[in-house]
């Protein structure tokens, strides 16, 4: 009977290994079939350029949730950050030149979302106030404060070549995608490999039995806020670029794709367990169905029940391998 159980759990943790990539490579083919243009370069290209936004903070989602927290301003952060790289920039270029005002605006648009990060783990770990609490009132004073910048109308202060950045290409592949790409090695290489990574871990799977090792269970959790902060901040400058402006009503309900890529990808919502590889493939799967459902004129109602329905599945699996490695 022992056996038959632990036969049970090794292939329910394979199952939940790789089943998402092999529904993604399922969904593909199938796609490939069914809908019109979606096997074209472009609209390929299109898909990881669109990703790509998303992926970026979905990497920083799952340092978050592994350490068993939750980020949910992470929407507002994206646009708070275009918001005030393009005040910067309309402010600064005509004292410093448009390059370094460009670059001064981002710096300063990450430094603030890091900040934000920052915050919502002091308050964590400081005065005991639930991540989610503190984000949900950040997910409106950040989205707030973004259109009191720019006054409740996009802010178009860019120099031409700006554009390049969100919506350029070299040799073929999209700008962004060369961004998301180092974001996801350096995440990976971060998560398995260094100290921080595995302390990440350990707070997710134990804070009490953490602390005891001698890991400043506090700092991990601010340090993994902070970095998906940063890395929100990083997707709202490539928003910014794509679309020209800096706009207080981009990336509205983003959090939620970004923590359902996150879901999707095998990291658990009570913490301990994920990885980044996985949150690759919850992003590539999001991107493909949704791009996929637009081909096929699929209403928009009907994808956001879609990507629920998905949320929810992955929940259930992930609590069915749980129980099973109890046992």
């Amino acid at each position: 009977m022992s056996n038959d159980g632990s036969l049970l759990a090794n292939v329910l943790r394979l199952a939940s290994r790789h089943t998402m990539v092999i529904v993604l490579i399922a969904l593909i083919v199938t796609l490939l079939f069914v809908a019109p243009g979606f096997s074209s370069v472009g609209n390929l290209l299109n898909v990881l350029r669109t990703i790509s936004i998303l992926g970026i903070v979905a990497c920083g989602m799952t340092a978050v949730i592994i350490s068993a927290e939750i980020d949910l301003s992470v929407g507002s952060g994206i646009a708070l950050a275009g918001c005030i790289l393009a005040w910067v920039v309309g402010a600064l270029t005509p004292i410093v030149g448009d390059v370094a005002s460009v670059i001064i605006g981002s710096l300063v648009a990450i430094a603030v979302g890091t900040s934000s990060g920052i915050f919502t783990g002091v308050m964590r770990v400081k005065f005991n106030v639930p991540t989610f609490i503190t984000t949900l009132g950040l997910f409106t004073a950040l989205r707030g404060a973004a259109n009191l910048i720019t006054g409740g109308y996009p802010l178009a202060t860019f120099p031409w070549w700006f554009d390049f950045v969100g919506n350029g290409s070299y040799l073929g592949i999209p700008v962004p995608v060369y961004i998301f790409v180092t974001v996801v090695l350096t995440m990976h290489f971060i998560m398995k490999y260094t100290s921080f990574g595995r302390a990440v871990y350990a707070v997710g799977g134990n804070a009490e039995a953490a602390r005891l090792s001698g890991i400043n269970v506090p700092l991990i959790k601010i340090s993994a806020l902070a970095l998906t902060g940063g890395l929100a901040a990083l997707s709202g400058i490539l928003v910014a670029s794509q679309i020209g402006s800096g706009t207080g009503t981009t990336a509205f309900g983003m959090e939620l794709e970004v923590i359902a890529a996150t879901i999707i990808g095998g990291t658990s919502l009570f913490g301990g367990r994920g990885r980044i590889a996985g949150t690759f493939i919850g992003v590539l799967f999001l991107g493909v169905i949704g791009n996929g459902m637009t081909l096929m004129n699929v209403s928009e109602y009907w994808q956001y029940v879609v990507r629920g329905g998905l949320i929810i599945g992955a929940v259930m699996l992930n609590q069915i391998v749980d129980k099973s490695q109890e046992q």
